[in-house]
């Protein structure tokens, strides 16, 4: 169970998983790749609410060196970058370990079954490299869930900020 900084619930990401699909993401407010995509993921999540995709975000940084990452910069982040989903805090860093989260940001789609289809980067876009902030390689995963199709197998790893651990 992690907290939601936004709600200030504790929540149990088993009971949060969509209809139709489930989109982890792990990012914190400091990393200049989130940052960089923000609005991206906040429209993606926006586009895909209706169809029963469930976005939830995810801090595990470690907030005695990083307290820019703390719960109340955490909401504050939210509300200020728009997010419609829980940005829950992993104090613990267990559920970041339990995924293998390397970076901020790092994406994860399971499908209706909580079945991994998706780990990897949002698009090719990277602060300074031009690239438009299109949200391409995940929204292209999950529409093919959605239209009950296979997910490519060529995904390319998220490149980011290390994990702040402990």
């Amino acid at each position: 169970s992690l907290l939601d900084t936004l709600s200030g619930q504790t929540m149990n990401l088993r009971d949060m998983k969509g209809d139709n699909g489930t989109v982890i993401m792990f990012i914190c407010n400091h990393c200049p790749f989130v940052k960089h995509v923000n609005s991206e993921v906040s429209q993606m999540a926006k586009d895909y609410i209706e169809s029963g995709v469930k976005f939830i975000a995810i801090s595990s940084n470690d907030v005695e060196n990083y307290p820019q990452d703390g719960p109340n910069l955490m909401k504050e982040n939210a509300k200020s970058e728009g997010y419609i989903f829980p940005y829950l805090y992993d104090e613990s860093q267990e559920v970041a370990k339990a995924y293998e989260a390397a970076c901020t940001p790092d994406f994860y789609l399971f499908d209706e079954q909580l079945e991994l289809v998706y780990r990897g980067q949002l698009d090719d876009s990277r602060p300074g490299n031009g690239v438009p902030v299109t949200g391409n390689d995940l929204r292209l995963a999950i529409d093919s869930i959605l239209n009950n199709q296979s997910v490519s197998t060529s995904q390319k790893p998220s490149i980011g900020c290390n994990i702040k651990w402990k």
